[in-house]
């Protein structure tokens, strides 16, 4: 039986120790285009009435406690001031999605995406995509190799975005980051979240840049010996099981777990315990994560300990 790499169309990150030029043209032409297609302008933002407008754009999203916005107008004049960029999506002059990071470790090689959001009404419109494509091709004119950023491990449909339409790499998982976030989409759950890292110029990021997603086959997968350590079950449960060694795990997400929070929020809390435990355990083993399927199941290779973690409800 092949790898689990064999079987996902992914390219282990290259070590980048030098961005081209031609990279970063051609990056640059890639979110030209990709703003062009959404139908937005992509701008950079410095002055405070800009940064006023991006703080109120992402109160318009996330509805957070008042001691705790995602970020202070106050720190994105900082951040601009320092030269980390902070960018803009407008449509018809209008902003309608908004991007803010900062330089990272290692100093002169990374860049930290700390929150990018879109508006309701102009999402489904690949408007994320626009913005970070643009970050992409920001952070190669300016010699950095690699961005990364968090996201919630349970929300599939970013899950899919990060990993197969941008190819990153989850890289660390880290149980309740910020603590609990008093907001309209986290509801109180533990902040739970995957660092993930976007190596620029690895192949596989150059083809997910290009429109070609890094795409999990299921069906292939399952034939070669895939086993769901995690899937739903009555009720829509979450049910762990173990796995044989050497054979690549599948782990499940709920279709919706923000609307499964406001529904059910003692179900919601099974879930993050069932993949923190079974996903958390294994990048913590060593494994990796090779791509997340658009069904909703993480593919996670074959190094990890040969039985999941007791969590949520065992199968028999």
């Amino acid at each position: 039986m092949g790898s689990v790499t064999d079987l996902i169309d992914a390219t282990p990150p290259a070590s980048l120790a030098v961005v081209s030029s031609a990279a970063a043209r051609a990056a640059t032409d890639v979110a030209t285009g990709a703003a062009a297609r959404s139908g937005v302008q992509v701008v950079e933002l410095t002055a405070l009435d800009d940064l006023r407008a991006v703080q109120a754009l992402f109160d318009s999203i996330w509805h957070p406690a008042p001691d705790n916005p995602p970020v202070t107008v106050e720190l994105m004049r900082a951040l601009t001031k320092a030269g980390n960029p902070l960018t803009g999506a407008y449509a018809d002059g209008v902003l309608v999605g908004a991007c803010v990071g900062f330089f990272a470790a290692p100093s002169g090689t990374a860049l930290h995406s700390h929150v990018t959001g879109v508006v309701p009404a102009a999402q489904r419109r690949s408007v994320g995509r626009a913005l970070k494509l643009h970050q992409r091709a920001w952070a190669l004119r300016h010699g950095l190799t690699t961005i990364t950023w968090t996201f919630d491990p349970l929300v599939r449909r970013n899950a899919w975005f990060n990993l197969g339409r941008l190819a990153a790499d989850p890289v660390e998982y880290l149980p309740d980051f910020y603590g609990p976030m008093e907001d309209t989409i986290n509801a109180s759950d533990q902040s739970d979240r995957l660092l993930t890292r976007w190596d620029l110029d690895s192949p596989a990021v150059v083809r997910a840049a290009a429109g070609e997603p890094r795409t999990v086959d299921l069906a292939v997968l399952r034939s070669a010996g895939a086993v769901p350590v995690v899937s739903a079950g009555p009720g829509d449960a979450p049910v762990v099981t173990s796995a044989p060694p050497g054979v690549p795990w599948l782990v499940a997400v709920p279709p919706d777990v923000e609307s499964l929070r406001a529904r059910d929020p003692a179900l919601a809390a099974e879930w993050r315990v069932a993949v923190r435990t079974a996903l958390g355990g294994a990048l913590s083993s060593g494994a990796q994560v090779r791509g997340f399927a658009r069904e909703g199941w993480y593919v996670v290779d074959g190094a990890a300990p040969r039985r999941a973690p007791e969590a949520g409800r065992t199968a028999p």
